[in-house]
């Protein structure tokens, strides 16, 4: 995290949107960047350890950066139009910071999001992340399948977050050991030592699943 760096994007980003208020797509830079920093304080654990989206104390996001997200969003929307890049990114992101718990994520409307990302900017990180969204809303296997297909990609050979997904998506369908060779694989191909741990860790969970009953 840097801090400063982000509070300089924030700034020149509203300064941006009082010099273009007719351009949805600033409006969506805007309402991303505000949801995004909200979460800041909520994404690492008193040690330095990354904590997870789904695990973080929503009490601790920042709701006036969410307010003000909202507030941006709603300007691009009002433009008309179809939604660019940014302002999708940025609906997909309102979606996760409505929900005050996160059993109350809408993962159907986040995956139908990804999927007009992935029309109009077609990327395979786009599509690992709509994998993710596709089995929080309709179950690890649908997830699995679209995490499946990008195995091949050259652009994601050393990304360590598709064997993360993958792991994580194999442990949910109780194939451990796959699920541990993948997480094990995706700490070897990530530089942040944090991260590294806790893909570790997760491997070790797996591994302890695979152990016969006593």
């Amino acid at each position: 995290m840097r801090p400063a760096l982000c509070e300089d994007a924030l700034r020149i980003g509203r300064i941006l949107a009082q010099l273009a208020p007719k351009e949805p797509e600033v409006h969506g830079l805007v309402a991303l960047m505000e949801i995004q920093a909200s979460r800041s304080s909520a994404r690492v654990g008193a040690s330095g350890e990354p904590i997870l989206l789904l695990a973080q104390d929503r009490s601790r996001w920042d709701r006036l950066l969410i307010q003000r997200g909202f507030a941006a969003l709603e300007r691009a929307e009002l433009l008309g139009g179809a939604l660019g890049p940014y302002a999708l990114q940025a609906a997909i992101v309102a979606c996760h910071a409505r929900a005050r718990m996160a059993e109350e994520t809408d993962w159907a409307r986040i995956a139908a999001l990804y999927d007009a990302l992935a029309q109009l900017t077609p990327s395979s990180v786009v599509e690992l992340n709509r994998a993710v969204a596709v089995a929080m809303a309709y179950g690890p296997e649908a997830g699995l399948e679209v995490a499946d297909r990008l195995t091949s990609e050259t652009a994601l050979a050393d990304y360590h977050l598709l064997p993360s997904v993958r792991g994580d998506l194999l442990a949910k369908l109780g194939r451990f050991e796959e699920a541990r060779n993948e997480l094990e694989r995706a700490a070897s191909l990530t530089r942040n030592a944090r991260e590294r741990e806790l893909l570790l860790e997760r491997a070790a969970a797996c591994a302890r699943r695979m152990l016969p009953p006593r």
